[in-house]
């Protein structure tokens, strides 16, 4: 298994997944004023945080990755390597601001937002793969050697559950479905 071993794993699960299950579990139960849960409050104030942290991870993992990216442009067909993997980031970090935004502005468009960001994590990963892969004229598997694997699939599943919250939550649906239609017909009159 590498390097990440059972531990890494159980930790992992831990951290990611029981708060996740919890905020699910807790969406899915009846509240007795149903109405009165809209806001970024609850499990849905975890998610605002994580949304918001979001674009600067993916500012750190590209902080991270100058070093590899300087070796990288030494190599043959290094620089449109390196420029490529960088416009599939920006483009996936434009994305995430998006999401965002529409979340800070308690658009009706965030759910959907949310699960396009959540459906380009895999997408963004397979296609840089592919890109590497093909420019260097390298095999996937050495591309993916290590532990390459492993971060991708932690957000996928991570975001995966929080998507599933998104789309069952009561404040979810109160925060930036119901509170719009209201604000529409109030202004309509």
């Amino acid at each position: 298994m590498g390097s990440f071993s059972i531990w890494h794993w159980a930790i992992l699960l831990l951290v990611i997944g029981v708060p996740v299950f919890f905020a699910v579990r807790s969406a899915a139960k009846p509240s007795q004023k149903p109405e009165a849960l809209v806001g970024f409050g609850g499990w849905l104030l975890l998610l605002a945080i994580g949304q918001t942290l979001s674009p600067l991870r993916t500012l750190a993992d590209l902080a991270n990755s100058v070093e590899g990216y300087q070796q990288l442009m030494t190599v043959s067909n290094g620089p449109l390597a390196v420029y490529g993997e960088l416009i599939l980031n920006l483009a996936f970090l434009a994305l995430q601001l998006v999401v965002l935004v529409a979340m800070l502005r308690r658009s009706r468009r965030f759910p959907q937002l949310f699960l396009c960001q959540w459906f380009a994590i895999p997408v963004v990963f397979i296609l840089d793969t592919i890109w590497i892969a093909s420019i260097l004229d390298v095999p996937v598997n050495q591309v993916l050697a290590g532990d390459a694997l492993v971060a991708p699939i932690a957000s996928f599943v991570g975001t995966g559950i929080w998507a599933a919250y998104v789309y069952r939550s009561v404040r979810v649906r109160n925060t930036f479905i119901r509170t719009n239609v209201s604000t529409q017909i109030a202004s309509a009159s």
